[in-house]
């Protein structure tokens, strides 16, 4: 038997429905983010990033890579085990208790990544409440739905943001069973935000477990980056807020925070936490330091709101198909996913611009799209040129534009 038939057969339908992905190989430059140089085919070439989620430019922070090198020289590079065999390093430990304190929680637990937090955290939870009932926002990131699906216990989807809906299911279901209501405080591919304290009004009034993925707003939310709970004074309300340091903290690894005995229960029973390397010492104190930084330091959040803010007027002013955000997301709607990519791989050859095409599944199909992600450090140079090199492209590929979207509405 042929085995390599059956993958090759996936992977060419990947391409006939335009989904097959082709990665950039970037070689980041620490001190004059966004720029990097991209290894092209054709060789090494400059260009600028638009699409990354290192959303305040922190990986390149001077205290960050500081505390990184630092570390690594006294401590080593890898954990040296799990946490139970030799993995739990003094790092990690105060890594935790800062992760506990942004969050105003008892506790944290620090997991390989915020996929993995939420992939083994979310079943490790359903599966400590008996007969668990899971209420999940119907646009969860992928990583909270694998959770859900690994739970095993029932689930019901409820409309996106639409607390009536969310309502209706939980005054449905036994006051006596357990109840996890999931969801996101910033949904990322459209900027939008989630009603917590409509949220957290239902968990009250039907008894309901409340679990938020914040990931792509720690740090960039609320006076001390604790995100959009923090922003809305929500945080005590919800019971495990879950995060990551690989965005706006610009390191790696994920997390929950809650309190002492769910955190402990998880990091009991969790297998995605208990049978993985710990992460390394070296990416924990530099994670700490880029906390510890963004606790203090408001100028990374209120120039980074000032950026997102501008790249939208100046795009809109253009006439490109901006899809309304009010957060730091800046999507521009092609609605096709051919041209989707054909815009990326123009953008990237033409203008030296960086940004990955936004295909299904992880948006529904018809809704593709440039998912833009301004920084600090895009100034208005960067910004009038990428306006300039989108027109272009949108010339080039007869694409619509928001005046001829309104006129056709």
């Amino acid at each position: 038997m042929n085995y390599n038939y059956f993958f090759v057969s996936a992977l060419d339908k990947l391409r006939d429905e335009r989904r097959y992905r082709v990665f950039a190989d970037l070689e980041r430059i620490a001190g004059r983010f966004p720029h990097a140089h991209w290894h092209s085919p054709e060789g090494k070439r400059d260009v600028v990033i638009w699409c990354s989620n290192d959303y305040l430019g922190m990986a390149q922070h001077p205290k960050v890579i500081g505390a990184m090198v630092d570390v690594a020289a006294r401590m080593g590079t890898g954990a040296g085990g799990t946490r139970n065999i030799a993995g739990t390093n003094h790092p990690l430990v105060e890594l935790e208790r800062e992760l506990a304190d942004l969050h105003g929680k008892e506790a944290a637990l620090l997991f390989t990544s915020g996929y993995v937090s939420n992939q083994t955290g979310i079943p490790t939870l359903a599966k400590l409440l008996p007969n668990c009932l899971i209420l999940s926002d119907a646009l969860n990131h992928n990583s909270m739905i694998e959770g859900v699906r690994q739970a095993g216990c029932e689930k019901q989807v409820w409309r996106h943001n639409d607390v009536a809906h969310l309502e209706e299911l939980l005054k449905a279901a036994d006051p006596a069973r357990p109840k996890l209501i999931i969801f996101e405080s910033l949904y990322s591919m459209d900027g939008d935000i989630a009603p917590l304290h409509a949220i957290c009004d239902l968990a009250d009034k039907y008894n309901a477990m409340t679990y938020v993925d914040e990931v792509h707003a720690v740090g960039m939310y609320g006076p001390r980056g604790g995100g959009v709970t923090e922003r809305d004074n929500a945080a005590s309300r919800i019971d495990v807020i879950e995060g990551t340091l690989a965005k706006a903290f610009g390191c790696l690894g994920g997390y929950i925070t809650g309190s002492a005995e769910m955190i402990d229960a998880v990091r009991s029973y969790a297998p995605g936490f208990i049978f993985t390397t710990a992460l390394p010492p070296a990416i924990c104190a530099a994670a700490t330091a880029a906390i510890r930084h963004l606790k203090t330091s408001q100028w990374e959040r209120d120039r980074h709101q000032d950026r997102a803010a501008r790249v939208k007027a100046v795009l809109n002013a253009a006439g490109l198909p901006v899809m309304p955000s009010s957060t730091h997301i800046v999507p521009v709607l092609i609605g096709d996913a051919e041209k989707c990519k054909m815009a990326s791989d123009m953008l990237l050859a033409d203008h030296g611009i960086y940004i990955q095409p936004i295909n299904y599944p992880t948006v529904p199909r018809g809704e593709e799209r440039l998912r833009i992600t301004p920084s600090p450090y895009h100034d208005d140079v960067l910004i009038d040129a990428l306006a300039e090199a989108l027109v272009d492209v949108w010339d080039r590929l007869q694409l619509p534009k928001r005046r001829q979207q309104l006129a056709a509405e």
